[in-house]
This record gives C-alpha cells, structure tokens and sequence, in this order.
C-alpha cells in the first residue's frame, strides 16, 4: 500500500507552524513598544511563556479537548490525551499529513490566543495570577471553543460556521476575553490623567513586520496542504492587510492631522486578523474591502473605548475582537464558490450571513461571560493586579528582578 503523506504538504505544514510560532515573540515586540519601559520584560515576558505554558499543557490534554472524539458537540474525549494515539501517520483531519503534524500546527494557535489578551492588562497584572488565568482559560475556554468550530463533530462547525483559520476561535475569543478582564482588572495608576505613552514604536513596528510574515503561516498554512487553496490564503492575507494600512493610514490622516507611523502598524494587524476567518474563502477583491473596512471599524472602536474611559490598554477588543467579528461575518457575505464549496450573501446564499451571525453573537456571550467570571474568582483567590508601589515602580522590577535598560 502506498504511503498516502505528501512530503510536500507536510513540509508546507511544518513550516506553517514554525512561521506561527514566530508571531508569539512577534506579538511580544508588537505589545512591547507600546508599554512604558519600566514593563517592557514582564510584557514581553506576558507572552513568550505561553511558549512553554500552552506548549506543554496542549500535549498533556488541551489537543485531545479540542480535537478529541466528539462529546456531545461540545469538546473532545480523552482519546488523545499525552498525545496518545497522535503519530507520523494520517490522523483524522487530514489523510495527507501526518497528524503528529496537524496537532504541532494547531498548537501554534493555542499559543497565541492567550498571549492576545494579555493586551488588556499590561502593567498592573500579578504574573503568578496570570500564570493561573492562561491554564484555566485555555482549557475552559479555548479548548471547547476550538471543538465547536473545527473538531471533529463540534456543534458550530456542523452547523456550518465558517472560520478558516481562527476569526472566530482566535480574535473573537481573545478580543471580547480582553474586554472581560479589562473591565475586571480596572484601570492603571493614574489613568487616563497619567501619560502613558509608548516607549519604543521601533518595537511595535518590528513586531508587525513578524506578525504579517508569520500570519502568512496562520492562514495559508490553514489549508492543510500546499495547493491553489493556501494560494489564495496566503494572496488574501497579504491583500486585506495592506488594504487596512492604506485605510487606517488615511483614516487617522484625516481625523488626527498626520499619518500615524504606530497607526499603520495597528492598521496592518487589523487587516491580518479580518481576514483570518476569510482567507480561504473569498477572492483578493474582496480581501480588499475587508481590509479597507476593518481599519475604521477598529480605529473608531478605539475611539469609543477612549472615550469611556476604559483602560482596555493596548486594545485587543478593538482590533481583535471588531475586527475579527467584522471578518466572520464578512465571510458570510464575501465567500465565493470560485474559491471554495461556500457561498455567500453576495453570490445568493444568505442563509450564510446569518449562520456566521450566530456563530459570532454566541462565541462573544461564552467567552466575555466565562472570561469575567473566571477573572472575579482568581481575583478573589489570589488577586488580579500588583500592589501600588509595585506598579508604581514597574513590573519588571517588582514582578522579575530586572531591569530592561541599564
């Protein structure tokens, strides 16, 4: 019998992974800059050790939760716990790689969904806390999700939701999780009086630049094999998300008086995420007017959140959240059957369009809710945020004992 792995699938695969491994750091950098110096290591740090966090708990039990055999449309069993059962041959969600494969690359999503919502609570947040918080949240939260929508059975995805490559399970979860915890956290010493202004922008454009190359990963990466598929992926991603730095480029020229350098970074990562549930699912046109609509979606979402005063600090709801919801239900307006077997409002099947409503107002009710009750029962227990002087002094010193700059 011939060996049904294609080498060069599984090659594209493993690369895939390894790009979305990259954007974690990525990420670190791109939240890094935005920080005052005195928390640059903890932020930075907020991230990376979901690296080995998430690493080591998605082996242990976090895969075989979502992607598990199918309980009830809601998780998955046991089967695969210690990645039992997880090998070098063909697994049940692709007969073309092995599925020791497929689980490493899904991994890589798990890893960075929490270090997302880190975001909301830069520069007051207990480490030890949140240590606690990224298990729980992972298991209660991303795991089930993550069933619902791609495993094996799980209700959303039987349904017929369409998530191609984490609008949903990634930016919706992570964007509305980081509303939840910012509301409960409150806000930093000081704000909004205090200036709290980025101390390194370099960083943050740095991290866009990752985040942009290893998104290509993300989503082409997401079809599973190295075909006219990830082509379109990986077209779509790199179109929308240049689409949303013109956007938020002029968006923010016209309202601000000049063009934000830090803006057209954020407008870059906005297109990424919108066009994450899309990308294999519509053409580079419509990638287009996804990105060019995200960025002021997500700009005036900032806006909104400013004014209320909400220290939601480096804005993961606005340009995770929005502009992950905008993405999601773009798809359901923008699929196209040239592309792919779904068919959007746009090409006569509005049945789509509210499918993809549905999937996004449940996704934003389960995580927002699981999300701030879990942050009320941690803060109760062990205590969300640093002390006062703590914070005062910076995170990376009362937090880790060091200092970033001598």
């Amino acid at each position: 019998m011939a060996n049904p792995i294609s080498a060069g699938d599984t090659a594209w695969i493993l690369t895939s992974s390894a790009m979305v491994l990259l954007m974690t750091p990525g990420l670190a950098f791109f939240y890094g800059g935005m920080v005052r110096k005195k928390n640059i290591l903890s932020t930075l740090n907020l991230s990376f050790i979901m690296m080995g966090v998430i690493g080591v708990q998605w082996v242990l039990y976090g895969y075989t939760l979502a992607f598990g055999k199918n309980v009830a449309g809601l998780f998955g069993d046991l089967s695969y716990l210690g990645f039992s059962g997880v090998t070098g041959v063909p697994g049940p969600y692709a007969d073309n790689i092995p599925h020791l494969a497929f689980a490493a690359f899904q991994m890589m999503f798990a890893v960075i969904t929490p270090a997302l919502i880190t975001g909301a609570f830069v520069e007051r947040i207990r480490f030890k806390t949140f240590l606690v918080f990224a298990v729980l949240w992972a298991t209660i939260v991303y795991d089930p999700l993550c069933h619902w929508v791609w495993g094996d059975g799980g209700w959303m995805g039987a349904m017929g939701a369409l998530d191609f490559a984490g609008g949903t399970v990634v930016h919706i979860a992570a964007g509305f999780s980081a509303l939840a915890f910012a509301i409960a956290i409150g806000p930093r010493k000081g704000f909004p009086k205090a200036p709290m202004e980025p101390h390194n922008i370099p960083y943050t454009v740095l991290g866009a630049g990752l985040l942009w190359f290893g998104w290509f990963g993300f989503n082409a990466g997401s079809s599973l094999a190295a075909d006219g598929l990830a082509s379109y992926a990986f077209v779509n991603t790199n179109t929308a998300t240049a689409a949303a730095a013109v956007s938020w480029m002029l968006v923010s020229w016209a309202d601000a008086g000049k063009p934000s350098v830090l803006g057209i970074a954020t407008g870059a990562v906005v297109g990424l995420v919108a066009i994450t549930p899309a990308a294999g699912f519509v053409t580079p046109l419509s990638a287009i007017a996804i990105g060019a609509v995200a960025a002021p979606i997500s700009y005036y979402a900032i806006r909104f959140r400013q004014k209320r005063n909400l220290d939601e600090s480096l804005d993961v709801w606005a340009c995770h959240g929005m502009a992950g919801t905008w993405g999601a239900l773009a798809t359901g307006l923008f699929a196209a059957p040239e592309v792919n077997e779904a068919v959007g409002l746009f090409y006569g099947n509005p049945g789509q369009f509210g499918i993809q409503a549905v999937s996004v107002a449940v996704t934003i009710c389960f995580v927002f809710l699981v999300t701030f009750i879990l942050t009320k029962v941690l803060g109760g227990i062990m205590g969300l945020r640093v002390e006062t002087l703590e914070e005062e002094v910076g995170l990376d010193l009362s937090e880790h004992g060091e200092r970033a700059y001598s």
